[in-house]
């Protein structure tokens, strides 16, 4: 932004410093609107969604449980918020590669595991980094209490958060479907 501000005041006495003023500001204000973090009133349902951004895929898990995977594009605010009310059991940093988080194999990226124990048991969300993200910043740490919709982390870039929606609980979203982080509900609760 100092760099914006220079080139901007400069170019008043040379028209030349423009060539620099005009991307240099641009490039401010696309890091500013991306890195937005709206209010939000959290929605109804029992587990909210954590994320902006658009339903990939639901799939049953072998233990009982349903992942609900959202691909956040670099357009959506990427601040998570937690799912649920509850305490937070672990936050564990995962190393991993960097290839886009829409493609499959962005299971095996670098990631932070979260385990939240909620009124509904053990629940599980997992940020998952890009090829573009390539920062995971968790804001706040186990033993933590943490609110419905409240902030927890944010990613930076292109990316994706996985909900594992316990044994029992139906999804109430559908693929292709947009999430808002703390509004959007993911069941039917």
């Amino acid at each position: 932004m100092a760099a914006t501000a220079a080139t901007s005041l400069l170019s008043r006495r040379d028209p030349r410093w423009a060539l620099a003023a005009v991307p240099l500001s641009a490039l401010t204000g696309a890091m500013l609107w991306f890195f937005r973090d709206p209010e939000r009133v959290p929605g109804d349902a029992r587990i909210l969604s954590p994320a902006d951004g658009v339903v990939q895929s639901i799939d049953p898990w072998p233990d009982g449980r349903t992942r609900v995977a959202i691909f956040m594009s670099p357009l959506n605010v990427h601040v998570n918020r937690a799912p649920l009310a509850g305490t937070v059991t672990s936050v564990e940093h995962v190393p991993g590669g960097f290839v886009p988080a829409f493609n499959k194999d962005s299971d095996l990226n670098e990631r932070v595991v979260w385990h939240l124990d909620t009124a509904l048991g053990d629940i599980e969300f997992v940020q998952i980094a890009g090829a573009v993200a390539r920062r995971i910043v968790p804001y706040v740490r186990a033993g933590a209490k943490v609110d419905r919709a409240e902030r927890i982390g944010l990613i930076r870039f292109g990316s994706r958060v996985d909900v594992y929606l316990p044994e029992g609980v139906t999804p109430a979203v559908s693929v292709g479907q947009k999430t808002v982080a703390g509004v959007t509900g993911l069941d039917h609760g």
